[in-house]
């Protein structure tokens, strides 16, 4: 988006694009230690139908705004695997939490856009040549960093973190293929009526009723969840995808530093050797596939990131018709 286009759309400047992608981030940290608080207390996939109906509620505001009137498909099928798929990860990344650091957590659900790069491939039949296959390469040498196999091993959290990240890949080119036929409105609206009953068959196995001081932290799931989805996604509107996925990046210093402060957590020197090698990959993919590509769809892109709250589940929902590069943390 240039300057002039700023100007006949009146946008306002892009450092107040900058700035809400910022505070998504923080949001999507908040939610991701929200998550983690309540993993003491209730099952991941409890956390995740609570996340979802609350998540729905906020949402009305929106869907009654704009209707439901886009909802005539003939691939009602494929919306339903995409959210299944969407709901397994955010379960897994959720659980994840209860098992590892939430920083941790975070920075392997940087993989995301590595398995993107991988399926984009194998199932969209996208040239991807050397250079990003060798940043793909790159980022799963970071992993190894941070997971350290040789040391302590790698645990359930682990497994269940790269998981989620794998399936949000999943979900990106599942949506890339919706994109060609339907509107992103009708992405973002059948996932968010479709998740909140996907959820609640696998967490009536794990259930458990929050206790009283638990619940003001079950309908922040929601409301951080959906605040940070509404600035990640008016970021969007305001400047080129291109610029605005690096600060997801950012969930890192912000989830560390919830972690160190409510956690106790103390990071390793690996797991920022490992983060950066991971990120670094990250960034080279997003940034070579926006100047493959050429900016294009960016209100589409703004559309889509809303709908997945999913991080690890934990990461901003990005999953964006235009771009297969980021991942569902507890966002």
């Amino acid at each position: 988006m240039t300057s002039s286009d700023h100007k006949r759309s009146g946008l306002p400047d892009p450092m107040l694009a900058a700035l809400l992608a910022l505070g998504a981030c923080v949001f999507f940290a908040c939610l991701s230690a929200t998550v983690k608080h309540l993993s003491t207390e209730l099952h991941g996939f409890a956390i995740a139908f609570w996340r979802n109906l609350f998540g729905f509620v906020f949402m009305i505001p929106w869907l009654w705004r704009h209707g439901l009137g886009s909802l005539r498909t003939g691939r009602f099928g494929t919306y339903l695997f995409r959210s299944g798929l969407s709901v397994i990860s955010m379960m897994c990344g959720f659980t994840a939490l209860a098992y590892m650091p939430i920083a941790n957590a975070t920075s392997l659900s940087f993989t995301a856009p590595l398995f993107a790069t991988i399926l984009a491939a194998l199932v969209l039949k996208e040239k991807v040549r050397l250079r990003r296959w060798s940043a793909t390469l790159l980022g799963f040498a970071g992993v190894m960093i941070v997971l350290q196999p040789g040391s302590t091993g790698i645990g359930l959290g682990e497994i269940l973190v790269i998981g989620s990240a794998f399936l949000t890949a999943t979900v990106s080119v599942i949506v890339k293929t919706l994109s060609r036929s339907e509107s992103s409105q009708a992405i973002v609206t059948y996932m968010v009526l479709l998740s909140t009953p996907l959820a609640l068959g696998p967490a009536l196995f794990h259930w458990d009723w929050p206790s009283l001081a638990a619940w003001p932290y079950v309908v922040a799931l929601g409301l951080f969840g959906t605040l940070g989805h509404l600035c990640w996604t008016r970021a969007f509107a305001m400047a080129d995808a291109s610029a605005i996925v690096p600060y997801d990046y950012s969930r890192l210093i912000f989830t560390t530093g919830i972690g160190i402060i409510w956690f106790g957590e103390n990071p390793d020197h690996w797991f920022w050797i490992g983060s950066a090698v991971i990120i670094a990959a990250g960034l080279y993919i997003a940034q070579r596939e926006a100047f493959l590509r050429g900016s294009r769809g960016t209100k589409a892109v703004a559309m889509q990131a809303s709908a997945e709250s999913a991080q690890p589940g934990i990461g901003a929902d990005v999953n964006a018709p235009k771009n297969s590069s980021q991942g569902d943390v507890p966002r």
